[in-house]
């Protein structure tokens, strides 16, 4: 598909996403997610099993979960029955719209004095302990990390190898979201899950970080890029998280409770903590750097016509 196409089918695949948000019933990704966790049950194995064997079994399910149905989109005729999958799989690949319908509940509950509310409804953005946190850092800082595993990351691919490049991104980012906690039962299992949802953020996440830099406070961001990024425990949400934060002037991270245990985080960014209107601004700098990808796809389109 030609890079013009390429660009059509993003535009369209992000207003699709824009007007009619997540399918409410029959969405690909819970079935999907059914699948994970049958292969799960088939593929893990003895509870004395080694290492190497944890690892080569969670390698192996990765594969044998994602490739078929990689392959599935890859064997789509050109034309225009492709060009209508390639929309739809990407808008199934998109989170843009629902980054807003998850984190705007967050900063109406504060503005009308809901506390709880807003308490319930962060929880659903992040896994940490919903009780023992900050309300507007938590929802501030998933917009900037979900701007990347949910809108950027799918898009980057979706440039660079059309639907089964979104198809496998967003795949293996729902696998890393399933196996790829660092505890005693996905460790190994999730190895592979883990790694190769590393591999394929790398360039969306410095792209993503450079994005938010471009639209916020650039030197900040950059400056925050640079010398904070390092000591955030994931190669990709630190960068991402760093110069988002530094773009928007305030501070994220810091001191976090999951399940129970509190965990040592860096601290991020670099100004005051976020207030409730930093929710929506952290918003927009997404919004705004999807229609900046666009924009700069179809002038690469133009350029190679």
């Amino acid at each position: 598909m030609s890079l013009m196409l390429t660009a059509a089918a993003g535009l369209a695949a992000v207003l699709l996403d824009r007007l009619l948000g997540e399918p409410r019933r029959f969405h690909p990704l819970v079935g999907f997610g059914r699948l994970v966790e049958a292969m799960e049950r088939t593929a893990y194995g003895p509870p004395d099993a080694s290492t190497v064997s944890r690892r080569l079994r969670g390698a192996l399910a990765v594969f044998f979960i994602i490739a078929p149905l990689v392959a599935l989109v890859v064997l789509v005729p050109a034309g225009a029955v492709g060009f209508i999958v390639d929309v739809l799989v990407l808008y199934f690949a998109l989170g843009l719209r629902s980054l807003h319908d998850h984190a705007r509940p967050v900063a109406d509950a504060l503005r009308a004095g809901n506390e709880a509310d807003a308490r319930e409804r962060v929880s659903l953005m992040v896994s940490r302990d919903s009780a023992a946190l900050d309300i507007t850092r938590a929802a501030t800082e998933s917009v900037l990390e979900n701007g990347n595993d949910g809108v950027f990351g799918a898009l980057f691919w979706f440039a660079v190898a059309g639907a089964p490049g979104a198809l496998l991104y967003r795949l293996a980012n729902t696998l890393d979201a399933m196996w790829g906690y660092r505890n005693e039962r996905y460790l190994h299992f999730g190895w592979a899950a883990a790694r190769l949802d590393d591999v394929l953020n790398y360039l969306p996440a410095r792209l993503t970080a450079l994005t938010y830099a471009i639209l916020g406070r650039t030197r900040s961001a950059l400056v925050c890029w640079r010398s904070q990024a390092p000591s955030w425990d994931s190669p990709n949400a630190g960068p991402v998280m760093a110069a988002g934060a530094g773009a928007l002037g305030v501070v994220i991270g810091g001191p976090a409770r999951y399940a129970g245990e509190w965990h040592e985080r860096p601290v991020l960014g670099a100004g005051p903590a976020p207030t409730l209107d930093d929710i929506e601004r952290a918003l927009r700098l997404v919004r705004h750097g999807v229609w900046l990808w666009l924009g700069a796809l179809f002038v690469i389109g133009v350029l190679h016509a």
